[in-house]
């Protein structure tokens, strides 16, 4: 089993059957979790989600079939070894309150019998990659942090031990939602950086999209309805169940998993204050896309649009030409964010701004809407194409 980087996880027809119950939890999970991915199950109050996760690290013990974890059957280790090596997350953060933040957080490493420098070293380490600052948080204890700071002192101790794989059991969950909302990012950014193989539970459709690399949708029984990339369940549900558990504007949250850096940058008609009139229309004339010219000030911030009418004549141009309120959108806004403020402007066009309010070019509502229509990626690796019903809807 890999102790550093993601290791592939692969559920071989599992099932897990309660004494004195007809039907099992969990029937038949097949599925493959690729290394360094999240996979989140996902499905209505008994769909077996939970027992699935809980089984790959056996504090649920499967009744048939097998799991591996980077190809060794997970039943050939000690169930307290096996344990060790995979970062557990729970909803509940579970930290003990007799034991400082530093301690809390290095309870597997002592555990492995790390030498003390080393165990020091990878505390103050892993506090500071989620985000709290070693020297204020290492000697504090559980009760003087916040919700947010104790799921990070969660993340932090599931990843002391730099195990393969980690679980994740409605890990934003008790976290109010602005806050929960700023975790799945912080977490996001995380896992770009140490790209772990994770196993991610929650209730929630919307969550499951953000965070998933995959999704697998249970329904009750534990049978597996679907397993694909958010955008091709989306885009293609695999039937009416998973139709309806997805929710009748899957279009639109389609357009959550976008980003504005993912579209093509339509270049601007630039004008600044002063300028003449003749030139600005000549160069007006010159774009195929655009009917409008974008005023900025000396800082090239957006100040508003210009139509082409309001250029006729000759002379200088002023700042009173212009109509206020271009909305600007951050590389990093989503599809549905972008559209959201373009909708509300008398101009469909979005100015994209860099971190300091400069501009960096447009996008358009068309160009959002070609995305929603664009072919999805499933994990089988083949394009499928969106039909119109499902683009829109």
């Amino acid at each position: 089993m890999q102790d550093a980087s993601g290791a592939v996880v692969a559920f071989e027809h599992v099932t897990k059957r309660y004494p004195g119950s007809d039907a099992p939890a969990v029937d038949n999970l097949t599925l493959t979790v690729p290394a360094g991915e999240i996979c989140v199950l996902v499905g209505p109050s008994g769909c077996g989600k939970t027992t699935s996760m809980k089984m790959v690290n056996r504090l649920i013990e499967p009744t048939g079939g097998r799991i591996t974890i980077g190809g060794e059957d997970i039943m050939s280790l000690p169930a307290v070894e096996l344990r060790r090596r995979i970062g557990y997350v729970i909803q509940q953060v579970g930290l003990f309150p007799h034991l400082t933040i530093g301690e809390n957080t290095a309870v597997v490493p002592k555990l492995l019998r790390w030498k003390a420098d080393r165990t020091r070293k990878r505390t103050d380490e892993l506090l500071d990659i989620v985000g709290l600052d070693p020297a204020r948080y290492r000697d504090r204890y559980p009760n003087e942090l916040s919700g947010g700071e104790r799921q990070r002192v969660g993340v932090a101790r599931a990843l002391a031990a730099d195990p393969p794989v980690m679980l994740m059991d409605e890990p934003f969950g008790a976290v109010d939602p602005i806050r929960r909302d700023g975790l799945q990012n912080e977490f996001l950014r995380l896992q770009s950086r140490v790209r772990k193989t994770i196993i991610f539970v929650t209730h929630d459709v919307d969550e499951a999209i953000k965070m998933g690399d995959r999704i697998a949708i249970l329904q009750r029984g534990g049978i597996l309805a679907q397993y694909d990339t958010p955008a091709a369940i989306l885009a293609n549900p695999a039937s009416e169940f998973v139709e309806r558990f997805v929710g009748a504007d899957r279009g639109l949250k389609r357009l959550s998993m976008g980003r504005v850096r993912d579209l093509d940058h339509i270049e601007p008609v630039i004008v600044r204050s002063g300028e003449d009139r003749a030139e600005i229309r000549k160069r007006l004339d010159r774009s195929d896309e655009l009917t409008f010219a974008l005023l900025v000030d000396d800082d090239n911030r957006p100040l508003g649009w210009i139509d082409q009418h309001d250029l006729r004549g000759d002379g200088p141009i002023d700042p009173g030409a212009a109509t206020p309120g271009a909305p600007t959108v951050e590389p990093e806004s989503t599809l549905r964010d972008a559209l959201s403020a373009m909708l509300g402007s008398s101009v469909q066009l979005g100015v994209v701004v860099d971190e300091r309010g400069r501009v960096a070019g447009l996008v358009s509502v068309d160009a959002i809407g070609e995305r929603l229509r664009a072919p999805v990626r499933g994990v089988d690796g083949e394009l499928h194409e969106v039909g119109e019903a499902d683009a829109t809807s």
